[in-house]
């Protein structure tokens, strides 16, 4: 048996699986994140373990002797969170997350340093960990004294679970401290933020062993011997190789909190300035390139927190056609936006509201502008050298047909969908703990799941989709010309 461990921002997922990469059982820890103030996203790392704690539980109440058979853990996770310990390995403060954007002006700073893009093959957005230490150092200097380790979140995890610490390619790639293309640790990068390695985890590959089992979890677990711990990934990477999506060409949309637009590279293939991520695959001498837009099922959710109505109820007032854009358009940015526009400060807004503009029109103008802001990420893709023919749809939000159909519309391509299952980030994370406890081959345990359909762009609709899209492209530089909005 092998367990997947997916620390998400609303929860950590458990799975297990067996060696025939069947799924066992999982379960679920819930998580909630603190926001002190506009643009702030945090959470307690003692959080993470209580959650995970309440998710291998739910495991172990299910399925106790499958659980006690566990050789291999694997680890997926929220990237880009800053955790800080001490040289007792005591957190010094709330992890800052993937979607805090405080760090902007610290971000600019650095990413107007040529050697950040050089080397990392990356805008320093303001979610990257760098300037978050970086905003650190200038208005929580005491603590920022203190730092003796820099710790993704997946990585406080495994620091837990094993006593080591250790982090991977993929989710490192994220930090803006890596040297993307040779994967390892840049000191040029670590050194402009007041830093050095010793304060950095050990890197491995992502399906490398990285420690293994403390002797009192597994005795508490019930789990016999001491599993290996794997390397892991990223959630978008570990995601990927749940997907199958580890070969040049392949690509998937996740429409979770965030949205993502993921093409797996067999080279390395930066273009900072289109505002892709080029980021280190988990499996080796691999890498991927992404777009991400920071609000997808959170836009969806934050409309159905103001109307009152479930995101289930709102969709299913929609129907099952796809409907023509009704001149209403929804810029989804929440909390900022990070591709195409690298922009901490823009704020969402509905636009061309009129009396007839019903909640209905409104959910409509939500998942289109979420469909939207994909499309161009798709555009930034292409602008990097990436050619996308289809998609497989992933996430929470795939949940939704209509959504889907919005999506293929929008985009032009097909999206498939995937056989009955949980292809996502804890699915992959436990295929990264088999490969590390066995020594399998990566490709042949990372294949791509059954489709068990596909969902074809609308053609009547396109004209008009295309034309909505243009409306929605021109309405961001009309926006950001108001001036920041605090």
């Amino acid at each position: 048996m092998y367990l997947g461990l997916d620390l998400g921002t609303s929860g950590v997922k458990a799975m297990l699986i067996d060696g025939d990469q069947r799924i066992v059982g999982s379960a679920n820890g819930s998580l909630d994140v603190s926001r002190p103030h506009s643009g702030w996203s945090e959470q307690e790392p003692s959080h993470w373990v209580r959650a995970t704690e309440e998710a291998v539980a739910g495991l172990k109440a299910k399925h106790p002797k499958e659980l006690a058979a566990v050789k291999g853990i694997g680890l997926s996770g929220q990237m880009h969170g800053a955790t800080l310990l001490d040289a007792d390995d005591r957190v010094l403060r709330p992890c800052i997350l993937w979607n805090d954007t405080r760090s902007y002006v610290e971000a600019a700073a650095l990413d107007a340093d040529p050697k950040f893009r050089k080397l990392t093959g990356n805008i320093v957005f303001p979610g990257f960990t760098a300037p978050k230490l970086a905003w650190v150092a200038k208005h929580e200097p005491d603590i920022f004294a203190k730092v003796a380790k820099v710790l993704l979140p997946k990585d406080y995890l495994r620091l837990w679970l094993t006593g080591e610490h250790i982090s991977e390619m993929s989710d490192s790639a994220g930090t803006s401290w890596l040297d993307t293309g040779k994967r390892k640790w840049s000191s040029e990068l670590l050194a402009a933020t007041g830093l050095d390695e010793k304060q950095m985890p050990t890197l491995i590959e992502g399906t490398e062993q990285g420690g293994k089992l403390r002797s009192e979890l597994a005795a508490k677990w019930g789990i016999s011997g001491a599993p290996v711990v794997a390397g892991g990934a990223g959630d978008n990477a570990a995601s990927a190789c749940g997907m199958g999506t580890v070969s040049h060409g392949a690509a998937f949309v996740s429409l979770g909190t965030s949205g993502v637009l993921f093409a797996a590279n067999g080279a390395y293939l930066p273009k900072p300035e289109s505002a892709v991520h080029a980021f280190c695959h988990a499996l080796p001498n691999t890498w991927h390139q992404m777009g991400v837009i920071l609000s997808a099922t959170d836009a969806l959710n934050w409309h159905s927190d103001v109307t009152g109505k479930s995101p289930a109820d709102l969709t299913a007032e929609l129907g099952e056609t796809l409907k023509t854009p009704s001149g209403v358009t929804f810029l989804p940015y929440l909390s900022g936006e990070r591709t195409p526009h690298n922009d901490a400060v823009i704020r969402g807004a509905f636009i061309g509201l009129e009396h007839e503009s019903s909640r209905v029109v409104l959910t409509q103008a939500v998942l289109e502008g979420v469909s939207f802001a994909i499309r161009d990420n798709l555009e930034a893709l292409r602008s990097a050298g990436t050619n996308i023919g289809r998609v497989t749809a992933i996430g929470g939000g795939s949940r939704s047909r209509y959504w889907l159909a919005s999506i293929a519309t929008a985009l032009g391509v097909p999206v498939d969908l995937p056989a009955d299952g949980d292809f996502g980030a804890a699915f992959g994370a436990a295929r990264l703990g088999l490969i590390a406890a066995t020594g399998a081959d990566p490709v042949a345990v990372c294949t791509p799941p059954e489709t068990d359909g596909t969902i074809e762009p609308d053609k009547a609709l396109s004209a008009a989709y295309e034309d909505a899209y243009r409306r929605y492209r021109a309405l961001y530089p009309a926006i950001k010309s108001l001036g920041a909005v605090h």
